[in-house]
């Protein structure tokens, strides 16, 4: 009965197609121009990926920090490293380019060396006052080296705010309103103002500015993932479809398996603007993604077609049975693919997950698409002539399913030895793998904006804000002396560790309260004594204009500071081990029961997240692997079977993962990808394989190797033909100037080739060598799911049909 079910399913669906192809292809392009009117709901990401669940208790705490003091990566950076900024000239057009940025709305306020405020000490009434650091506004150039000096010497205030500690090099802090820092508006100004701005003043006054700043990386970089979108599109079709070419040397045959893709392109995009999803550096990769998995769908089916169009010349028979016989492989192998990218679904990261649901829909409607496109565009037209059959009798091609017969037939021991060598060797790399959280890694690292990053890590020490959050628990405890003190204490800490920098809190502002009262002296920008808090604190009460310093880093009701450093680009390891050493020296500053201490930030946030992703996708990949296992069991209707179907795709796994330890590719979450989707996809080859093998021991009356041998030589020629597409087409990504996306290419790329040669050459050695234990009669049984029909298989079916329909 099941054979009856299988086989009239799918000759009910090829009878269907063909019966009502102009329907079809209406529906078709009325879908398509749907989901192509989707697209205006496409938006691109203008927020960091975050890795955690809204609900994980570092995401808590981070959005307390937010509610207290506000959006805290607003800060964009424009610096210059040159000895002659401080000539009239050149000083005047920077102090121009300073001032024209503060006319932007969207700009809230800029901190410049042209417009510094100092501390001033006055008696009548007793108070302090921010007055211009420079008296007059054209000023000669011995008058500028004096003011440099000044400023470099003299004000501790602004060391990391406006000058480097480390050189003569100055800059301005840009702060952006809040309301705009996760919005288009600050990807416009960035791209359309900012940047044509600095350009002009390059150009006009011969000085390298450096640019840097959350704000203005994040643009750059979401930028330069729309510009790679067409690129690997681009990139993907033209690999495919010349691989497609060489193959099949049909120009027709390539230009129907591009266009049944490029509508698979079409839907994926239209898909992610049905759901209004962001287009993150994930997503982007699906419309490639699709062409690449969706041309392996297009070769099996013209393949067979052309197989039967050889056979016996009749088209509309040929049509019918690449539906019938190609619909229910194709269908396992794409949910098995499908599968693997739906185990994203099950991680509680919101980027994964609808990374994951796009990914899993399309790979399923690609194949929808190619079963009905295909064969429908086919019936319209002429019958392949011989020279487009050609390919199916190649010379080198059968060269290359002889050595695999070759190998399996005598070289089994080798073969062995050789999977067992690279497992051994494998899992000594797997214990090198490290773990990388770094928020700057995967970015372009040949882009001027990383290099400006670079820049400011060697200048200011940092470029990625980390907050540390200070809970007095009592109204006004920050500014009582001894908490100022304690702060102070750990901001020596922070200011030890050589990957963060000085930090900024409200300490700098009591400092230079004191170095202002003792009139500017320098070597008095201290916290001031208990005594002299008393003599300073009638002219700090009427300090009026330090309030904007006061308000960033203590909350309106005193209890809450903020201080904050800066981090260079340290992966997830370094940062574990700085806050080990730190963590017990704060807790000893700030004792548990008077004080609660939080440390918080984006750039800690993604860390935390990309150790948190490590941890669900090794559960959803094990749980992938569960399920293909249980799959392939009820479809072989042998759970032996699971060792036959599972060993061959592991290994490759596990090769790879032994590759990125020796080769230094870290775990992080473009990488982390590689096993689900390489598994989702390298079971495909297996499937295909244990199917025919099946098919062949029942033809064969149970001889095994006769059967494995004919399975490899009917399998063997379109599991190569699909691996090398895949192997290159996975390949485009290494094009990226994302090193994320570099290493998936290479790694997906790497995993499917061994698993090609692993599902040709170890599957079979392995049914070879367990025949007694695992792949006999008693053991495989009848299948649950016919996946490759018969001829004989026909025959019987439809005896069944009759013998059915005359008990009737």
């Amino acid at each position: 009965m099941s054979k009856i079910f299988s086989f009239g399913f799918w000759n009910s669906i090829a009878r269907l197609i063909l019966r009502n192809r102009l329907v079809i292809i209406l529906i078709i392009l009325g879908l398509t121009v749907f989901l192509a009117s989707q697209w205006k709901n496409m938006r691109f990401s203008f927020t960091e990926a975050n890795l955690l669940p809204d609900d994980h208790p570092i995401n808590l705490k981070y959005q307390d920090f937010l509610d207290k003091f506000g959006e805290e990566g607003n800060l964009i950076v424009i610096g210059v490293k040159d000895s002659s900024l401080f000539t009239p000239e050149k000083f005047s057009a920077w102090n121009k380019l300073n001032n024209d940025l503060k006319e932007y709305s969207e700009v809230d306020y800029v901190i410049s060396v042209g417009d510094l405020k100092t501390l001033k000490k006055f008696e009548d009434p007793k108070r302090f006052e921010m007055v211009p650091f420079f008296k007059e506004k054209d000023l000669d150039k011995q008058e500028l080296a004096k003011y440099e000096d000044s400023l470099f010497n003299s004000l501790p205030f602004y060391k990391n705010l406006v000058y480097s500690p480390h050189s003569n090099t100055i800059q301005s802090a840009l702060y952006l309103n809040k309301e705009i820092v996760n919005s288009k508006e600050r990807k416009d100004f960035v791209l359309q103002e900012l940047v044509p701005l600095i350009e002009n003043f390059e150009e006009t006054n011969d000085l390298e500015l450096k640019v840097s700043g959350m704000p203005y990386i994040r643009t750059l970089n979401s930028q330069n993932i729309i510009d790679e979108i067409g690129l690997f599109i681009v990139a993907a079709l033209a690999v495919t479809s010349l691989i497609f070419f060489f193959f099949f040397r049909s120009i027709r045959a390539t230009l129907i398996s591009m266009l049944t893709v490029c509508i698979g392109v079409m839907w994926a995009f239209g898909v992610i603007g049905l759901l209004h999803y962001e287009i993150t550096v994930l997503t982007a990769l699906i419309p490639p993604l699709i062409i690449v998995i969706g041309i392996p769908n297009c070769i099996f089916l013209i393949n067979k077609y052309q197989q039967e169009i050889q056979n016996h010349g009749n088209q509309a028979k040929s049509l019918q049975r690449v539906i019938t016989k190609v619909g229910n492989a194709t269908l396992m192998t794409n949910i098995t693919t499908a599968s693997g990218f739906a185990t994203f679904i099950l991680t509680d990261s919101k980027l994964l997950t609808e990374f994951g649901i796009v990914a899993s829909i399309n790979i399923v409607a690609i194949f929808i698409l190619s079963l009905l496109i295909i064969p429908i565009i086919y019936s319209y037209m002429y019958i392949p002539k011989d020279k487009h059959l050609k390919h199916l009798n190649k010379v080198w091609i059968n060269g290359i399913v002889n050595w695999m017969e070759k190998m399996v037939k005598h070289h089994r021991i080798s073969i062995y030895i050789v999977s067992i060598s690279l497992l051994v060797i494998s899992i000594i790399g797997i214990y090198t793998i490290r773990i990388s959280g770094s928020l700057l890694e995967d970015m372009p690292q040949e882009a001027a904006f990383f290099e400006d990053i670079k820049f400011f890590e060697e200048e200011f020490d940092g470029i990625m804000p980390l907050e540390i959050l200070v809970d007095t628990k009592r109204p006004k405890g920050v500014l009582k002396l001894s908490t100022l003190k304690r702060i102070e204490k750990l901001e020596n800490l922070v200011a030890e560790v050589p990957e963060l920098s000085e930090p900024l809190s409200v300490t700098r502002l009591v400092k230079y309260s004191k170095q202002a009262y003792y009139n500017d002296n320098p070597k008095y920008y201290q916290l001031p004594s208990s005594q002299e808090r008393n003599f300073i604190m009638p002219y700090a009460k009427s300090l009026s204009s330090g309030e904007g310093m006061l308000n960033s880093y203590v909350d309106s009701t005193g209890r809450y500071a903020r201080i904050t450093t800066f981090m260079k680009d340290i992966g997830t390891d370094k940062m574990e081990r700085i806050e080990e050493n730190l963590w017990p020296q704060i807790n000893k500053i700030f004792p548990e029961e008077r004080y609660d201490v939080t440390m918080t930030g984006k750039a800690l946030i993604f860390q935390k997240g990309t150790n948190y992703l490590v941890k669900n996708l090794v559960i959803s990949l094990s749980l992938a692997i569960l399920l293909i296992a249980i799959f392939m069991a009820w479809m072989f209707r042998s759970f032996r079977m699971i060792l036959i179907s599972l060993v061959p795709n592991l290994l490759p796994l596990l090769v790879t993962a032994g590759m990125m330890g020796f080769l230094g590719v870290p775990i992080k979450p473009s990488t982390i990808l590689v096993f689900s989707i390489a598994f989702g996809i390298s079971v495909d080859d297996t499937i295909h394989f244990l199917a025919k093998y099946r098919q062949e021991l029942k033809a064969n009356n149970w001889k095994i190797k006769r059967s494995v041998y004919a399975a490899l030589r009917e399998t063997g020629l379109s599991m190569f033909y699909t691996s090398i597409v895949l192997f290159f087409g996975f390949s485009v990504f290494m094009i990226s100037s994302f090193g994320g996306t570099v290493a998936l290419g290479g790694l997906v790329s790497a995993t499917l080739l061994f698993a090609m040669l692993s599902n040709l050459l170890l599957l079979p050695s392995l049914l070879l060598s367990l025949e007694r234990n695992i792949a006999n009669k008693k053991v495989l049984k009848e299948p649950a799911m016919k996946i490759i029909e018969s001829e004989e298989d026909e025959e019987e079916i439809r005896k069944e049909e009759e013998q059915h329909s005359d008990k009737a």
